[in-house]
């Protein structure tokens, strides 16, 4: 009795008992510096200062970096960034899966080959980019004949910035449609075939709704990861030139680790995180509202 009861004891805490400690690290590594942020972004903490001993401000952090114009300006590259990036990642990434969707002779090859811009390490990417479009010695001002700044140039770095972060990530939007894609049944399309239906009008009405849900999931985790770009705009632009490149992730960095200002960058990264967390939200409900139909 003594061994059934031990038994049925380890087996209704066994789960339990071995996801505490990966929960325990997870909790030491990623909830305390949450926690302690959340609280310097209600003080004015300084390097010079003991840990806790930061004055309590209340809002006073968030009332500065809310009527900050540079927080501001950044909020509409941010977003500006983010829209035009993910809707080119999206219609692009759509259009290589249906490419790569055909079944031909050594189109294993070129699906192999999609992933090698995910495998470079965005920081290497990005600092190659960077030699590409030197002025000096660039291979695209000696294809065009012209000496021009990219990055140096207000009008031009946001788009070359566009330009790296749409071919780095492209192909993850084209794996996860391609992915759908090959998982489709087949049993639909038949039909439309039969009935007469142009390609076009099977991609629009039979293809498209079918592949919704991984529509769906790209478009939120490129959002969410465009929203936080960091790397690339570090590496090439680092929030210039006269802060046209200066995304909230880039701004709450050169706050915080250029500054020193770790109160202030408290409550720009929650900022930040409010905002992702809106905007989570909103495609959780677009989601299921989709799916209740």
């Amino acid at each position: 009795m003594k061994n059934t009861a031990l038994e049925r004891f380890v087996d209704r805490h066994f789960v339990q008992a071995t996801v505490m400690p990966t929960f325990v690290l997870m909790l030491c590594v990623f909830g305390l510096p949450l926690v302690f942020s959340f609280y310097l972004s209600f003080t004015a903490w300084g390097l010079e200062q003991p840990l806790f001993s930061g004055r309590f401000v209340g809002l006073a952090n968030y009332d500065d970096v809310l009527t900050h114009p540079v927080f501001l300006q950044a909020i509409l590259i941010t977003f500006g960034y983010t829209a035009a990036t993910v809707a080119a990642q999206m219609l692009l990434g759509l259009g290589i899966a249906l490419l790569l969707n055909v079944d031909l002779p050594g189109m294993r090859i070129f699906r192999t080959a999609l992933i090698v811009p995910m495998m470079v390490t965005p920081i290497v990417g990005a600092l190659c980019w960077k030699l590409l479009l030197d002025p000096s010695h660039g291979v695209f001002n000696q294809w065009i004949g012209e000496k021009i700044v990219w990055l140096g140039r207000p009008d031009t770095a946001i788009y070359a910035i566009w330009v790296v972060g749409v071919w780095q990530n492209t192909t993850y939007v084209a794996i996860i449609l391609l992915a759908g894609l090959r998982s489709l049944p087949s049993e639909p399309l038949e039909a439309a075939a039969i009935d007469g239906a142009s390609r076009l009008a099977t991609f629009w009405f039979v293809t498209l709704p079918m592949l919704r849900p991984y529509l769906l999931v790209a478009l939120l985790l490129r959002t969410i990861f465009e929203f936080r770009a960091f790397d690339n705009i570090y590496a090439m632009t680092g929030g210039g030139p006269a802060n046209s490149t200066m995304v909230l992730s880039m701004y709450t960095y050169l706050v915080t680790f250029v500054q020193f200002d770790f109160s202030i960058g408290a409550a720009a990264a929650w900022l930040m995180l409010l905002m992702s967390l809106v905007m989570c939200m909103l495609f959780i409900v677009v989601i299921r509202r989709r799916e209740a139909l």
